[in-house]
């Protein structure tokens, strides 16, 4: 997320009561989590397995509990709990508002596009020409849609990003401030759900065809021309490249890469990267084919084993 003005280092750390080490005059342009870090932003990290790869990412200021030597053009923000202090500076640059209205009047709605009884359009919204709306459905505060857009029925657009830190209090989660961009000619089914990104984009591209019952997760890049058969369920940051099919009842864990052209059989789970152009199946997914004769062997484990005996 991208501040409405540039702001200095000193202030951010006064605002959440943090020390300074470094340079205090430094100037960030945006708040972002780890996995979609740009240029000018400052970022928090709580967990020694993501200290270096924070460190040394774009970030221009790092929030962190604990004390550590600070990178060259930097500034670090000691904080005895980054994550409380990085849902402080959210709540400041990003309040939420509450609508008392079915369409916000900060909408803007395109030529053309037909919206049912029972939706709902929150502030900022954004929505292309040749839409169709279908009833109760839910879009959520700066979420952006482009033309020739399907929503069906009981859809929701935006929704928070599923982000939790567990406490000995129960669980404690991470505010959300990102949107949802659906590109052009997308259609999505029936009672399916595409989460905001906690900071950045959740992204749907172009021509893309979703199912109904599909869940897609915070800061997901969904590429172009892409078929989701009903019931998958896509975790967050995950990479899906143009052209792929993911049939019915598939899992995609977080953070894994499919390239393009893939198709995952139905029930079928990644457990890593999944190469483009190559048909999948299984859990943990494998190519098909060698799949399909692991199955046959299986199948004749019982023989074998009778002949074994005797």
């Amino acid at each position: 997320m991208k501040f409405c003005q540039p702001q200095k280092i000193k202030d951010i750390a006064s605002l959440i009561g943090a020390e300074i080490a470094g340079n205090s005059d430094l100037i960030i342009h945006g708040i972002n989590e780890v996995n979609v870090i740009e240029d000018g932003d400052i970022v928090f990290v709580d967990h020694p397995k993501y200290y270096d790869k924070t460190l040394n990412s774009k970030a221009v200021a790092i929030i962190i509990n604990k004390k550590v030597e600070c990178p060259n053009g930097k500034a670090i923000l000691i904080s005895d709990d980054p994550f409380r202090d990085f849902n402080k500076i959210t709540s400041h640059f990003s309040p939420r508002s509450f609508s008392s209205k079915a369409i916000s009047d900060s909408a803007v709605i395109g030529k053309n596009t037909r919206i049912f009884p029972n939706v709902f359009i929150g502030d900022n919204v954004r929505i292309g020409d040749n839409c169709t709306i279908h009833p109760n459905v839910s879009i959520y505060d700066n979420c952006i849609i482009g033309n020739n857009v399907i929503l069906h029925s009981g859809t929701v657009i935006g929704a928070d990003a599923f982000y939790y830190k567990k406490r000995p209090s129960g669980y404690d989660r991470l505010l959300s401030c990102g949107k949802v961009v659906i590109e052009d000619n997308v259609e999505i089914g029936a009672l399916s759900s595409i989460d905001r990104g906690v900071t950045g984009e959740t992204v749907i591209g172009s021509g893309t065809k979703i199912d109904n019952h599909v869940q897609v997760g915070h800061d997901t890049k969904v590429g172009k021309n892409c078929l989701f058969a009903s019931m998958v369920g896509i975790s967050g940051a995950c990479v899906i490249e143009d052209d792929v099919i993911l049939w019915g009842q598939v899992g995609v864990p977080s953070k894994i890469r499919i390239g393009k052209g893939a198709v995952l059989l139905g029930q079928s789970a990644p457990a890593k990267n999944v190469e483009g152009g190559k048909t999948y199946l299984g859990s943990p997914a494998d190519e098909s084919m060698k799949k399909f004769r692991e199955l046959a062997m299986i199948r004749k484990l019982p023989e074998i084993f009778m002949k074994l005996e005797k």
